[in-house]
Formats: structure tokens, C-alpha cells, sequence
């Protein structure tokens, strides 16, 4: 009589994904923007009717632009697995598109400044665009060109999008109180954006495979014809006037000459480095032990954690537990730290890696908005974009270096990976403090209080 061995797949408690939601609900129910003793002080400074239109168009465009960007993401996973590409190959489609957002992404920043932030969103569709039409019309378009496209639409995705939120903002002569609360709503809403195209590409391919297998880049192309349209006639956007030598002269003399500004590039790009790490090892960490895990069902738990974080910012920014923002970041950076070298020790049970992982992106859901913030306050809108690209370029540069180390030559483990991830990390701690040290003096403030 044969043995039967059950397989033993770990899913998450289903009351994890319910006690985020809740969470969430609570926390934006009661947040501090809500009181009246603040809705009393700033009675006069109401939002504007034109400012609520744009904050509404803006943050449906930029969760439709989050889903073409999760989609694609999640379905090309999907479609590498399916196909049968070999790890070679998935490690030459990371080199390729690292390396695409290190020698051209890096100054697609510069140029949304030099051009505008219209021009340049119009070429993040293209892009998706591009990419869902070759899938739909050749079913299987070449790795190295969706690798690059997509590592420059998500180029664009990380500075392109704040940046015009922030100009219309000014555009718009807002209290500072309106964008920092247009940072969070992001945060919030790109993650369940995220969640959202999780549940739309599980939806479209559904149990048919073969047949409907090239559904989830017919969805993308209707998105971003969506998108393009939108972009190309509803959004006014002013004619820019600046040229490129005086561009390059302010660039040097408040990103390039402002040590403040350094501290705050070195720490965004601590915080993108450990992410990115994250999102490459997670899935290899959590299966370690040898137990199969249902990994469709963790991603909405990271995300969701994500989502309350984001949350709290209003909570640590202007609530009851008001911190400075640098304090507030030093602190988050710390958790980080200790939760990613926790990881790095190679621990493997499951449920407490969960937990490290939710713990993780709470953190990076209240610290991303921070970030923002600081910006606000350290860097002109003219110049925002090209500091955005140009701080992340260490992070892209190690990563293009650690994955051809690790993936090609076999120099090194993802633990060790991961215990460089925590040390940028506290690394990012330690410059949130010595900014907070030179921010005693007055912030430099570029927009209205």
C-alpha cells in the first residue's frame, strides 16, 4: 500500500489582511487633519474648488498609472515562470533593465525639469504602451527590450509624478498642509493600486491559461490609451522658460553645494536600495526552510502594511504624535535596520519573516511621504525632478553590481545582500540625524506655510 505525502502549502491568516483594512479605515477616519481645533485655524485657507478638481484627477491618473505598473510587474513574473525562462536569463532582464535606469534614467529627471512634467508622463505611457502592444500582437516580445522600457516608465513613475503634484500645488498658491497630505494619499494609493492589479491579473487570465493569456496586456493597452488621452488634453501645463546653462547653474548651487540636500539623497537612496533588495530576496528568504508558500497571498499582507504606514504620517506630522520629520525618519530607519538584519541571519520560520516583512513596509509606507516632505522643504520645484533621478543612481549602481556578482559569478549570498540593505540603512538613520542637527536653524522652505 503506497504512502501519501499531503503537500503542506503555508498561507497567512486570512484576519491578517482584515485586521489591515480595519486598521486603515480607523486610522484615516480619525486623522488629525479632521480636528476641529486645526479646521479651526485654518478655516481660511480652505482648499480651493480647482485645487479639489485637480487633486481628484491626479490621484485617479496616478492609480491608474500604479496599476499599469503593478501589472505589468506581477504578469511579467507570471510570464517568465510560465514560459520557462531560465535564471540566466532573469538575471540578464534585471542587469539589462538596472542598467537602463542608471545610464538614462538617471537624467530623465533633469530633463522632465528642462521640458516639463506633461511631455515626460506622455512617454511613460508610451512606454507601457509600447511594451502591451508587442505582447499582444507577437505574444512574447524580447526580455531585454521590456526589461528597459519598463525600468524607465518605473524611472519616471518615482520622480515624474510628485513633482507635478508639487508645481500644481504651487500653481494653485495651496497651504503646505494640502501637499503634505497629497504625499500620503500617493503612498496609500499606489500600494492598493497594486493589490488591485494583483486581483485584475489573477481575474483576466483566470483558469484558462493558453486562451487568455495575453488579456492582462490588453488591459494595460486600454490604460494607457486612457492615460495619453488624459494627459495629452486635460492637463494644462504651463510653457517652460528655463534654459539649460542656468538650469546647470542652479542645479550646482542647491543640489550639488547644499550639503543638506546630500544627506537627503544619500538616505532616498538607502531606502530605494533596501526595497529593491526586499522585492528581489523576499521570495527566496520566505521559502528558504523548504516549505511551499502561497506567495499570491503574503503580497497583499506587505502591501497592506504599507498602506497603513502611509497613514500614520499624518499622525507623526501634525497629530498627537508629532515628531520633527528627520526625528521621525530616524527612528523608522532604525526599525528598518533591525528588521532587515534580523532577515539577514537567515531566519526561517514563516510566520515571524511575515511579520518582520509587514513590520518592514510599515515603516516604508510613514518614511516614502517623509522623504517628500523633505524635499519640499530643501529642494526648488524647478530642480525636483533631477535630484529625484540623480539620488537614486547609487542605488541602481549597486544593484546592477550585486546582481552580476551574485547572479553570474556566485560571490556572494542573498544574506549577504541583505546585511548591506541594513547597513544603508542605518547609515540613512545616521543622516536624518546629522540633518536634523543642521536643520535647526530655519528650513529653507520653497513653498508657502
Amino acid at each position: 500500500m503506497g504512502v501519501i505525502v499531503e503537500s503542506d502549502v503555508w498561507e497567512p491568516n486570512p484576519a491578517l489582511c482584515l485586521f489591515f483594512f480595519v486598521a486603515c479605515c480607523f486610522s484615516i477616519y480619525y486623522l488629525p487633519n479632521s480636528s476641529t481645533t486645526r479646521s479651526s485655524a485654518i478655516s481660511d485657507h480652505a482648499p480651493s474648488s480647482s485645487f479639489l478638481r485637480f487633486q481628484t484627477s491626479f490621484l485617479l491618473l496616478y492609480s491608474l498609472s500604479s496599476v499599469m505598473e503593478g501589472l505589468l510587474a506581477v504578469f511579467g513574473e507570471y510570464e517568465l515562470a510560465y514560459r520557462g525562462v531560465s535564471r540566466e536569463h532573469m538575471v540578464i532582464s534585471l542587469c539589462v533593465g538596472y542598467a537602463a535606469a542608471l545610464f538614462v534614467g538617471t537624467f530623465l529627471g533633469m530633463l522632465s525639469d528642462l521640458i516639463g512634467q506633461r511631455k515626460v508622463s506622455l512617454l511613460f505611457c508610451l512606454l507601457h504602451l509600447s511594451v502591451a502592444l508587442w505582447r499582444t500582437v507577437t505574444g512574447y516580445p524580447s526580455v531585454w527590450l521590456a526589461s528597459i522600457c519598463l525600468s524607465l516608465a518605473s524611472m519616471i513613475f518615482f520622480f515624474n509624478f510628485e513633482t507635478w503634484m508639487v508645481v500644481e500645488h504651487d500653481k494653485l498658491e495651496q497651504r503646505q498642509d494640502s501637499v503634505n497630505d497629497m504625499f500620503w494619499l500617493m503612498t496609500f494609493v499606489e500600494s492598493s493600486s497594486f493589490i488591485g492589479s494583483q486581483v485584475v491579473c489573477n481575474w483576466l487570465i483566470g483558469s484558462h491559461e493558453k486562451t487568455s493569456f495575453l488579456a492582462p496586456s490588453s488591459a494595460v493597452v486600454i490604460m494607457a490609451f486612457s492615460a495619453l488621452a488624459y494627459v495629452s488634453r486635460g492637463w494644462k501645463e504651463d510653457p517652460k522658460s528655463i534654459i539649460l546653462k542656468d538650469y546647470q547653474t542652479k542645479f550646482h548651487t542647491y543640489i550639488l553645494g547644499d550639503k543638506r540636500v546630500w544627506l537627503l539623497s544619500w538616505t532616498q537612496a538607502a531606502i530605494h536600495f533596501s526595497i529593491a533588495v526586499f522585492w528581489i530576496t523576499w521570495a527566496p528568504t520566505i521559502v528558504a526552510d523548504g516549505r511551499k508558500v502561497s506567495l499570491g497571498l503574503v503580497y497583499p499582507c506587505v502591501l497592506g502594511a504599507k498602506m497603513l504606514g502611509s497613514t500614520a504620517f499624518s499622525w507623526f506630522s501634525s497629530g498627537p504624535l508629532s515628531l520633527r520629520t528627520e526625528e521621525c525618519l530616524v527612528y523608522a530607519c532604525i526599525i528598518m535596520g533591525f528588521v532587515t538584519s534580523v532577515v539577514a541571519f537567515d531566519y526561517q520560520d514563516i510566520e515571524i519573516l511575515l511579520m518582520l516583512f509587514c513590520i518592514f513596509h510599515a515603516c516604508v509606507g510613514l518614511v516614502l511621504p517623509s522623504l517628500a516632505r523633505l524635499r519640499t522643504m530643501y529642494v526648488p520645484n524647478e530642480l525636483r525632478g533631477g535630484m529625484m533621478s540623480l539620488s537614486i543612481a547609487p542605488s541602481n549602481a549597486l544593484m546592477l553590481l550585486l546582481l552580476i556578482q551574485r547572479g553570474f559569478y556566485q560571490n556572494m549570498e542573498n544574506s549577504t545582500i541583505i546585511a548591506m540593505a541594513a547597513f544603508g540603512l542605518f547609515s540613512a538613520a545616521g543622516c536624518m540625524y546629522m540633518l536634523k542637527r543642521l536643520g535647526k536653524q530655519p528650513h529653507q522652505n520653497w513653498h508657502k506655510l
